[in-house]
């Protein structure tokens, strides 16, 4: 599977990806409001194992996508279904220098008209810690809708979290 847009190549991770893998999530900022610590010598190898293996997407699997300019890792997509028929739930991290430049937008876009045109999904949906500004924003640019903010609904690294829930469905696509 590979989506190509003006600029880049969304495909499943490469052995060869690891280190600007590495370089994504090893950012302390990066991580700040991802489920997980920035990665570390200790544990990157075996994060880096499981991207490799999320390459389909299905009920039981998470589908990691590269995104890659001129050949090079500047972001991570990740797809899984959430177990409500036919709804996907998308989260992506990208490096910090390729920020302010349209290739977030421009790959979820990419991914999300993937997912309804070839892949049939009635909802897509995004769970954000309410404090990630940018990422609420890049759900916005790609026309999904706020759906719900949770009050410190969520306990993650040591406090309560607000949480904002992103949406939109097929019919939504223009």
């Amino acid at each position: 599977m590979e989506l190509k847009t003006a600029r880049l190549v969304l495909r499943p991770f490469i052995k060869e990806d690891y280190e600007a893998v590495f370089d994504i999530y090893k950012n302390v900022d990066t991580c700040k409001y991802l489920l997980h610590d920035a990665w570390t010598d200790e544990n990157a190898e075996e994060e880096f194992e499981k991207k490799l293996k999320n390459n389909e997407l299905t009920e039981k699997q998470v589908l990691n996508l590269a995104v890659t300019l001129e050949g090079y890792v500047i972001g991570d997509i990740s797809v899984w279904y959430t177990g409500m028929k036919d709804s996907v739930e998308i989260g992506y991290s990208f490096l910090s220098t390729s920020s302010r430049k349209g290739y977030a937008t421009e790959a979820v876009k990419a991914t999300v008209n993937w997912l309804f045109t070839e892949r049939n999904v009635h909802r897509i949906q995004a769970n954000l810690d309410a404090r990630n500004h940018a990422s609420s924003q890049l759900c916005e640019r790609v026309g999904m809708r706020k759906e719900a903010h949770f009050i410190q609904d969520f306990w993650n690294k040591g406090e309560w979290t607000d949480s904002f829930v992103y949406g939109m469905l097929q019919a939504d696509m223009v």
